[in-house]
């Protein structure tokens, strides 16, 4: 019976682990993939509305572990400077405080996207002293569709996670 017992809390420790790591590589792979905006600097990070559905499915504790791991293995690799860094986590902790304050709802999935990009937006202007109004601006149409379909993707995860519970 101990055994059992045993074997099953370190199962499950192993999935937890790989799980995390899984969801740190997808945040950091989809973060290097930018969508066009109509007009030029309007461009956004895909990884936003995964980051959301992620939060979402499964949690805060283990989003805030995956996005910290993402932004070390952006900064391992050359791919992002501590800027960014700073920038995604105030990202990370606005989606985490609105999960925290809301839980996985459709208001979570509509408001929590923009509300981190805006708050990402306050802290990098915090960090350079200029342009507020127009990084905000420059943000709204990533706002729009990380509210639009941050859902579906939260709807993705979510199978996924049931399917990797059967097995």
């Amino acid at each position: 019976m101990e055994k059992t017992l045993s074997t099953n809390k370190e199962r499950t420790m192993v999935t937890d682990c790989c799980e995390t790591a899984l969801l740190a590589v997808l945040i950091a792979v989809s973060g290097t993939f930018r969508i066009p905006g109509i007009v030029p600097g309007t461009e956004f990070q895909l990884s936003a509305p995964i980051a959301v559905a992620i939060c979402g499915v499964f949690g805060f504790k283990k989003y805030i572990i995956a996005g910290v791991l993402a932004s070390l293995m952006g900064l391992s690799l050359g791919t992002c400077t501590i800027l960014n860094v700073a920038i995604q986590m105030s990202f990370r902790l606005g989606v985490g405080a609105f999960w925290l304050l809301s839980g996985s709802n459709k208001l979570f999935y509509i408001f929590s996207g923009p509300l981190g990009t805006a708050l990402a937006r306050v802290v990098m202007y915090f960090l350079l002293g200029k342009g507020l109004t127009l990084m905000l601006i420059a943000a709204a149409p990533g706002m729009a569709f990380t509210a639009a379909t941050a859902w579906a993707f939260g709807k993705i995860f979510t199978r996924c996670r049931k399917a990797m519970r059967t097995i």
